[in-house]
């Protein structure tokens, strides 16, 4: 029983499933903020896009051979590559009919975001002997992932309900919910990049704690978190409300997490703790609507 938890348990974090549940719950995150019915189509599409772009991605810069700083997913994955290459066609392919059912709008900018995330990993340019892809420029990996994680589930969401008149939000609002979700999607992806330190180092990546270390990296992610929460408390809407103490206790949670991420941690850490906030997100936000206070 343990050995068939275990083994669903790794299915579930390293084949991306759950890393597809957090881009559904942030869409939903979206849906909720901006008072808006959730729009099922998007949701599906949050889902199965990011499940295929990741597997896609993963098995695009798959080693000759797993080197000894290679992760836990990674060895996973490459036992069972086969299998993931399978879902990710399967992602990929059931794109075709949910495309069709969206707005001009998402259909460009879904374009615009699929460019950017298969190109991520495509060894696209050369320089001299070696062949590299976005992800080598320095610094431009974390901004990517940031930048497409927000799009897609701030904006998606946003521009469907506005198609389908279930809300009236202003450009002001959308500019300053997308802010908000960069900056917290970006403290949240940068452990990823500390615990790969040594990795990245490997493959030639320009990560930021490649550059300035660790410990700046660490300070750089509090930073960021600490912005977040300026931007809640500066834009908050009816005062101190059910919606800002929600966000807020998951950004001090979020801070907690990346605090006691160490090298050290193994991958169930972060791909389930630290990712987990994803969903957590959510959740919290859904709990404190259970009850009717304000300040």
């Amino acid at each position: 029983m343990k050995k068939l938890l275990s083994s669903i348990v790794d299915f579930t974090l390293f084949s991306n499933v759950f890393m597809a549940l957090c881009a559904v719950a942030q869409g939903l995150v979206t849906f909720y903020l901006i008072g808006a019915k959730p729009i099922p189509v998007v949701l599906v599409l949050l889902f199965t896009s990011t499940l295929g772009i990741y597997n896609f991605s993963i098995f695009i810069g798959r080693p000759k051979k797993l080197l000894k700083s290679s992760t836990m997913r990674e060895v996973w994955y490459f036992k069972h590559y086969r299998l993931m290459i399978t879902m990710a066609i399967v992602a990929i392919l059931s794109l075709a009919p949910l495309f069709f059912q969206i707005s001009m709008e998402s259909k460009i900018m879904l374009i615009f975001l699929a460019v950017i995330s298969f190109c991520y990993s495509l060894p696209l340019f050369t320089l001299g002997d070696k062949k590299f892809g976005l992800r080598n420029i320095p610094g431009l990996k974390q901004f990517l992932i940031t930048l497409v994680w927000s799009m897609s589930t701030v904006l998606l969401p946003v521009m469907e309900s506005l198609h389908a008149h279930t809300t009236n939000i202003s450009l002001r609002d959308i500019t300053i919910l997308l802010a908000k979700r960069f900056l917290f999607i970006g403290a949240l992806t940068m452990p990823f990049d500390i615990r790969d330190l040594f990795h990245d180092y490997q493959l030639g990546l320009k990560t930021i704690p490649v550059i300035y270390g660790e410990k700046k990296a660490y300070l750089f992610c509090q930073i960021i978190l600490i912005g977040y929460v300026v931007l809640l408390f500066l834009f908050r809407n009816n005062g101190f409300n059910n919606d800002f103490f929600a966000l807020t206790i998951t950004a001090v949670l979020a801070g907690w997490l990346i605090f006691h991420s160490t090298i050290e941690k193994n991958d169930y850490y972060y791909f389930f703790w630290i990712d987990g906030v994803l969903i957590l997100q959510y959740l919290i936000l859904l709990l404190f609507n259970s009850f009717s206070f304000k300040l």
